[in-house]
């Protein structure tokens, strides 16, 4: 059997789904590759344990030649069967019956989970919106303050470089000359007097 034959062994117990199959035993075949590459024991109980093995240096026979070659050591798998996997190939036992995972009830797991996130995106949304609509408010709130405060040299440079940063400010700024002048020279006529 190779493994075509086995997806489509496999299918019958996806109600027919060749891809279903393919996927699941891929998914299993690359986690066990993964795993026993970094030197974990995979072991299934009842089918067998799958194991990285060190292979010590040696000396080998090319069959070609017959000339002796000296072989590196090397990390090879090694498969040990289970007790159940033993009985059932000696037919001692029988193979246990394997119930049926139909294509539907994959599919509402995967409908309910994917529900769950679109809910969890909208409440993002929602509240991404409120924090944007917050931080508008508190930008043309402080448009006023920088042009009261241009009055002393000081304040004017310090507030010049943070309105660079910020250009909604200077536009914020440009709407009301005529607020910016009586406040200028308000400011002018306290300064004179103190």
């Amino acid at each position: 059997m190779n493994k075509s034959q086995f997806i489509e062994r496999l299918a019958a117990q996806f109600d027919g789904n060749r891809k279903a199959a393919s996927e699941a035993l891929d998914a299993v075949l690359d986690t066990i590759a993964r795993e026993v590459a970094r030197g974990e024991k995979v072991a299934i109980t009842g089918f067998g344990a799958f194991e990285k093995a060190l292979r010590p240096a040696r000396m080998v026979r090319n069959p070609r030649t017959g000339e002796r070659v000296r072989a590196k050591k090397t990390s090879v798998p090694r498969f040990r069967a289970g007790a159940e996997l033993k009985a059932v190939v000696s037919g001692a036992r029988k193979p246990p019956k394997v119930a049926a995972v139909t294509v539907a009830s994959v599919a509402a797991k995967k409908s309910t989970a994917k529900k769950a996130t679109t809910t969890k995106s909208a409440a993002k949304r929602s509240t991404t919106k409120k924090a944007t609509a917050k931080k508008t408010t508190a930008r043309k709130s402080p448009a006023k303050k920088t042009t009261a405060r241009k009055s002393t040299a000081k304040k004017s440079t310090a507030k010049k470089s943070t309105a660079k940063k910020a250009p909604a400010r200077k536009t914020a700024a440009k709407k009301a000359p005529a607020r910016k002048t009586a406040k200028k020279t308000t400011a002018r006529k306290t300064a004179k007097k103190s």
